[in-house]
């Protein structure tokens, strides 16, 4: 009973914090148009780092516009006056950190709300190459794939963090024996996925920070297509990750990985 009580209350509290952000998105941006892109950037505290990955965005993916969204997720610096900054960004200011994987969300409901048919995830560290949109996006647009996963193995990782390599190798074996695949890289945020696959999920995503497994799983085991391609991988331009150390990184991302497979089994 405790523990319905409080996920009901966090529930509750993250209605409440979306919709008072969405309040203000509506009056900032009362006129979009459905395109059919959505470049996604989640960003907590990256005022040092967000600027520069909103310049290298390209001006058209596949020929097309497209929207980049900036979810910011809470925090107390510049994030979302910087990325207000530029014209061609939309801005969806969350009033407090509600964790990566409620903030994906926002976004990914925005996606499906605005009539878009594909969403690009990329990250607000600089670690994601935003030039590479192009070829992340194409087997989708192909029919090929529903859910494209950029993969650092396949391409080129210039990291230098062995442990989190390992981690790399380890999780995709795990990730691969539960849902019989081949992959990677399955903890890549770097993605392409198709809306309608997530009007289809999104609802069954319970993961407020370590969302990456859970909606790989989710997606494989309700049949979507799955497949790579290779990235360039980059070492984050400044500052230190928000997931913790590489242990407690580990702990936490194994608890969901496991407890997301056990869900949809």
């Amino acid at each position: 009973m405790g523990i319905d009580l409080e996920a009901r209350r966090y529930g509750n509290l993250e209605a409440f914090a979306v919709s008072k952000a969405m309040e203000r998105f509506d009056k900032d941006y009362p006129h979009i148009e459905a395109r059919e892109v959505v470049a996604l950037i989640t960003a907590y505290e990256e005022e040092d780092n967000i600027g520069a990955v909103l310049e290298k965005l390209p001006e058209l993916v596949h020929g097309q516009p497209y929207h980049c969204l900036v979810v910011v997720d809470g925090g107390d610096d510049k994030t979302a006056e910087i990325a207000r900054g530029f014209s061609n960004v939309l801005v969806i200011d969350l009033p407090v950190n509600l964790g990566q994987g409620s903030a994906l969300k926002v976004g990914y409901r925005f996606a499906i709300n605005y009539d878009a048919k594909y969403v690009i995830t990329l990250d607000a560290d600089g670690q994601n190459d935003p030039r590479e949109m192009d070829g992340i996006v194409l087997p989708i647009i192909d029919d090929t794939s529903d859910f494209v996963v950029a993969s650092r193995r396949l391409g080129r990782d210039h990291t230098s963090d062995g442990f989190r390599r390992l981690g790399v190798k380890v999780f995709s074996f795990i990730m691969n024996r539960m849902t019989g695949q081949h992959l990677t890289d399955t903890s890549n945020g770097y993605r392409a996925l198709r809306v309608t696959m997530l009007a289809d999920v999104v609802d069954r995503l319970q993961q407020v920070q370590y969302q990456t497994a859970e909606l790989l799983i989710t997606c494989l085991k309700r049949g979507w297509r799955v497949s790579e391609v290779p990235t360039e991988w980059l070492p984050r331009a400044s500052g230190t990750t928000k997931k913790g150390g590489n242990w407690t990184f580990g702990f936490r991302y194994a608890r969901v990985v496991f407890g997301t497979w056990w869900r949809e089994r």
